[in-house]
């Protein structure tokens, strides 16, 4: 074992001991065996009572499967949970930065189970495992529907994850037929940055939910791939243009999104031509949500083409 994880181990088992120990082990009659999004077996309790979810899935799909998780990190781009969850997260406890979350404020909350999709470092994973069964969740550009089912299993809500995607299912089936004179427009997805606005690719979470809606996206965002391209120069937009465009912000000024508008070569793209511009919430639209976050982009569509139409 080299240095730094001896270290690391050290430090944990002086958490562990500050907090009175880990957890009671899950009696072997108690606990069951799943294999997690990077192939590895995982015995994980029959009904997991202290869940912290790592990423904006996770507890998206944690709170849609009818739990509270006990800890949750912060929302990408934020000091907080994303803001479409509202009061569902009241009682949450914070446990940092998604890309850092604190070992020391999991260890204090005796979780009994770790989702931690999106989380890539063997040694960090190692150290959860020592918390508490880790469940890597899903993998980079997985569609979140199989996510779901994979953490409804972790939980032990494999019934409820079925009537989640089923409710889901028949919503896109409701707004299908209500958008139907739209089939096949294109949505241009776009997060705007200090850098210059990136759009979202193929494979991204909002677009896979857009492909359920039978609307598709500009020949530049079809690549593969869940995140998103490199920022483009404000002068150079044709990427982001399309039959409609989402701009999602993270900052709280909005002055970004209004400066962008303000360029010429802005002006000349189809959507502002069209008035087909809705700026959205970027912690919504541009990360990897859940059934919650699915149905909210849902209704950000609905909206939209219900102004359009109204002509407000």
């Amino acid at each position: 074992m080299n240095a730094p994880m001896v270290g690391a181990v050290l430090l944990l088992a002086l958490l562990l001991a500050a907090c009175d120990g880990p957890p009671p082990a899950v009696p072997e009659a108690a606990a069951r065996e799943l294999i997690d999004a990077v192939g590895r077996p995982v015995r994980v309790p029959q009904a997991a009572q202290r869940i912290v979810a790592l990423s904006e899935l996770d507890l998206d799909a944690t709170l849609a499967l009818g739990l509270q998780p006990v800890g949750a990190s912060n929302g990408r781009g934020s000091n907080h949970p994303p803001r479409y969850l509202g009061e569902r997260v009241n009682g949450i406890a914070s446990v940092g930065d998604f890309a850092q979350p604190s070992l020391d404020r999991i260890v204090a909350l005796r979780p009994d189970l770790i989702l931690a999709g999106g989380q890539s470092d063997p040694g960090f994973l190692d150290q959860l495992r020592a918390i508490a069964p880790t469940v890597v969740s899903f993998y980079p550009g997985e569609y979140w529907q199989d996510s779901l089912k994979r953490i409804a299993d972790a939980v032990g809500r494999q019934q409820t994850g079925v009537r989640v995607l089923d409710d889901y299912r028949g919503l896109v089936a409701r707004l299908r037929e209500n958008l139907n004179a739209h089939r096949g427009e294109s949505v241009s997805i776009v997060r705007l940055t200090p850098n210059g606005p990136m759009y979202m690719l193929g494979d991204a979470f909002a677009g896979r939910v857009l492909d359920d809606l039978g609307l598709t996206r500009p020949p530049a965002q079809r690549g593969p791939g869940a995140g998103h391209g490199p920022p483009l120069s404000r002068e150079v937009l044709a990427d982001i243009d399309g039959d409609w465009l989402f701009i999602g912000n993270f900052a709280p000024d909005p002055r970004g999104v209004a400066e962008l508008r303000d360029e010429p070569a802005f002006s000349e793209l189809r959507a502002a031509r069209r008035h087909r511009i809705r700026e959205v919430d970027a912690a919504l639209w541009t990360v990897i949500g859940g059934p919650l976050a699915a149905r909210a982009v849902l209704d950000d569509v609905a909206a939209a083409f219900a102004a359009v139409e109204t002509g407000s």
